[in-house]
């Protein structure tokens, strides 16, 4: 029984390893949660306060 216990772990364990050897693997920094986790805190604040400037500056154009 313990046998079947792991199997599906190993199974899992692989699958894993091979979405990792892909560069789209959401598991590598393809969504923006990633993106703005690898940037410090600076440059997220920078970036927002950038968005927000643009934001205000479009809508008054």
């Amino acid at each position: 029984m313990n046998h079947d216990q792991n199997q599906p772990e190993k199974q899992r364990e692989k699958l894993r390893q091979e979405d990792l050897k892909h560069p789209a693997s959401s598991s590598q920094g393809s969504s923006l949660a990633n993106l703005v986790g690898n940037m410090g805190w600076k440059v997220t604040l920078i970036l927002l306060l950038t968005l927000i400037l643009v934001t205000v500056v479009v809508s008054l154009l």
